[in-house]
């Protein structure tokens, strides 16, 4: 075909017509590339690298397929409310029954407890049934997810994504997601590094560790840094593990006695030493109560 100067306005419309309508996006030359997935937890790795954490092990921590955002269990934390919570339901017959049974199996644990650190059992044991049923029920939410998913909402764009997930229904406002948010990830932030910290420290694997929605772990449901500061090896195996009733008994008795709990403390101030433990009125009087029950 002759290049004419009517041929070539031809051909310009067709360039100017199939550029218009995007017949050009079907060629792969030309097509757009697929947006890149992005890690929710890049910001938090780079930080905890940053903070002195292996590189490698962080990198490979967090590409293992159980390591995961948790929306779902995170959201809990912007949505209970404490004072919602049935506290009574331990001061019934039957777990008042499943208490004093523990009591006498570990009858050992406890005295010699009792004679180390002060703590009554009762009060030990009324903490573990509130807190696990006795270690009935741990949580089964990853610990480490719980807290790398919250600690990640130190990152703006994560902490925006993060609140148009919380069903509307439930959702809080803007300010004061955005408020809570700040506080709960700079406080998740450190828990996170105390629990890898307590997880290298002990040789255990950190994503196979369950825990509660608010990142507590072990029958006496302490949070990581509480493991660190207050942790007690009650067995003399070697280890703190938790999931161990004679630490769990030992851990909870050194936390009490180390906020002030003595032989013979007043009522008034044994409510102090147990808020502590849980900031929540109705969690204390509880405790108390149960306490109270378990005498007889």
């Amino acid at each position: 075909m002759l290049l004419t100067k009517r041929n070539l306005t031809k051909i310009l419309s067709s360039l100017i017509f199939m550029t218009m309508f995007g017949v050009y996006a079907a060629s792969p030359l030309l097509a757009s590339a697929p947006p890149k997935k992005v890690d929710p937890f890049e910001f938090l790795q780079k930080k905890l690298i940053k903070d002195g954490f292996n590189h490698e092990k962080i990198q490979r921590l967090y590409k293992r397929p159980q390591v995961y955002f948790e929306t779902k269990g995170v959201t809990l934390l912007f949505t209970y409310s404490e004072a919602k919570l049935d506290y009574d339901q331990f001061a019934a017959d039957g777990p008042i029954g499943k208490a004093k049974e523990y009591m006498g199996t570990y009858k050992e644990e406890l005295d010699r407890t009792e004679k180390t650190y002060g703590v009554n059992g009762r009060v030990i044991t009324a903490i573990l049934l509130v807190e696990t049923r006795l270690g009935k029920y741990l949580g089964k939410r990853s610990t480490l997810n719980t807290l790398s998913t919250l600690a990640s909402l130190m990152d703006p764009q994560t902490r925006s994504e993060f609140y148009h997930k919380i069903p509307k229904a439930k959702r809080i406002s803007i300010k004061k997601f955005e408020k809570s948010a700040r506080a709960r990830s700079k406080w998740a932030y450190k828990e996170l590094k105390a629990f890898l910290e307590y997880t290298e420290q002990e040789g255990l694997d950190p994503a196979e560790i369950p825990g509660s929605f608010a990142g507590a772990m072990g029958l006496s449901q302490f949070v990581p840094s509480s493991i660190l500061n207050y942790g007690k090896d009650g067995n003399n195996d070697g280890s703190i593990d938790l999931l161990t009733h004679a630490d769990a008994i030992a851990s909870i008795a050194n936390y009490l006695k180390s906020h002030g709990w003595r032989p013979g403390i007043s009522r008034e101030k044994a409510e102090k030493v147990i808020y502590h433990y849980n900031h929540s009125k109705y969690y204390v009087k509880a405790i108390l109560k149960i306490a109270d029950l378990l005498k007889s």
